[in-house]
């Protein structure tokens, strides 16, 4: 049977395997030179190439950060965040030095977007954000002087892309939170806006709208969910008139832990889970909620660490084990559980895929966490289809 210590490990072979093509071209100011161009019709629309790289990296800074943030017990594991995190800088500014042959979009006009006012970077902008959230201290605080303000130049260029009126008001608000950390003035509109619209959205029973109407698929937890509770905690103090701030992210608390439960009887037995609606290829991004539950401490009781520790593991495996979802230079391939391109909507690319990072949250805990130490457990449906007696799930 395997430990919480083994299946770390397991987790943090996995997480450096996805991230180093990426970091490593990344740091070595390499990106547009050697990241392939999977999904060629995407890329001969000559729209993909501005902001795919800026994709790449935000996706897979969002979900690394926490364990690039935490300083580990095992000195093996230790010596490999320092090298990562250190790699992780250098990516930084690669993508925001004006000077750089990998600089990164962040404004996109709309007139250079074929006429779409919707520019991709802002998401992408975003994510990276999200990551700064995660990790200040090793993602802005220790960049040099001249690469903090090149980031938060970056950063403040996206104010002028006009978010769509669905989960991208998100992003508008991530940026806002990011840059209020960093010690800039944030744009209060932007920030209550988006909160504001979405809590309009909510469906009921843990699960928000993706703009006014509902969508099958796992948007609650790839953007909604994650972005919402953390932009909440952010400015849970900016907004205080009888306490709203905090009354507002206590509910958030309250809705994300109930899709949390759900996220976990989603797993089945043998970690598959529903192949439902549009960016599948995130693969283990689908289950971002769940893990931030655990990383921030909002799980429910009644579901049980070691089970979701099983869980989660077992959906790596699934996503992750075969070659297939891997080139012979390490990149990721567009696919869940493989090769497989027909998944990939018109807007999937090589640096969409990286947003599976975001599903490995729970590395930002350090291995004597009882999240890690404690015993394995089977998740709700291996105790339900094993024909164990379980109480009734119930919404909220």
């Amino acid at each position: 049977m395997n430990t919480g210590l083994e299946e770390r490990k397991y987790w943090v072979d996995t997480l450096i395997k996805i991230i180093s093509p990426v970091l490593t071209c990344g740091a070595a100011r390499e990106l547009r030179q050697r990241m392939p161009k999977y999904n060629a019709a995407l890329w001969d629309r000559a729209l993909k190439d501005k902001y795919a790289y800026l994709e790449a990296v935000g996706r897979t800074l969002c979900g690394a950060s926490p364990w690039l943030e935490t300083p580990q017990l095992d000195p093996e594991e230790e010596a490999k965040r320092r090298i990562y995190a250190e790699m992780a800088r250098k990516t930084i500014d690669a993508i925001t030095d004006p000077a750089s042959p990998d600089k990164a979009e962040f404004y996109v006009s709309v007139a250079d977007n074929g006429g779409n006012p919707y520019s991709q970077a802002l998401v992408d902008a975003a994510f990276l954000a999200h990551a700064i959230v995660r990790a200040k201290t090793e993602l802005f605080d220790k960049l040099e002087p001249r690469v903090k303000r090149n980031l938060i130049t970056c950063l403040k260029e996206t104010r002028g892309i006009r978010p769509a009126h669905n989960n991208w008001m998100l992003f508008s608000g991530m940026v806002e939170a990011a840059l209020y950390l960093l010690g800039e003035t944030p744009d209060l509109l932007r920030v209550d806006a988006c909160l504001f619209q979405h809590e309009q959205w909510y469906k009921g029973d843990g699960v928000y709208g993706d703009g006014a109407a509902f969508h099958w698929d796992y948007y609650n937890s790839y953007v909604i969910q994650p972005m919402f509770v953390d932009i909440c905690r952010v400015f849970a103090d900016e907004f205080p008139e009888g306490g709203y701030g905090q009354k507002r992210l206590n509910t958030a608390l309250a809705r994300a832990a109930r899709y949390a439960v759900q996220q976990e009887r989603l797993i089945a037995p043998d970690g598959s889970f529903p192949v439902i609606g549009r960016s599948i290829t995130y693969r283990t991004g689908a289950f971002q909620l769940l893990a931030q539950s655990v990383l921030q401490g909002f799980v429910p009781d009644s579901i049980n660490k070691g089970g979701i520790r099983t869980a989660l593991t077992k959906v790596i495996h699934r996503c992750f084990d075969s070659a297939a979802n891997f080139d012979t230079d390490g990149w990721l391939k567009i696919g869940l559980c493989g090769d497989q391109p027909s998944l990939g909507e018109l807007y999937i690319c090589t640096g969409s895929l990286y947003l599976c990072t975001a599903g490995f949250l729970p590395l930002g805990l350090p291995a004597d966490n009882d999240f890690w130490t404690c015993p394995p457990a089977p998740h709700t449906s291996v105790r339900v289809w094993a024909g164990e007696d379980l109480p009734a799930d119930h919404s909220i």
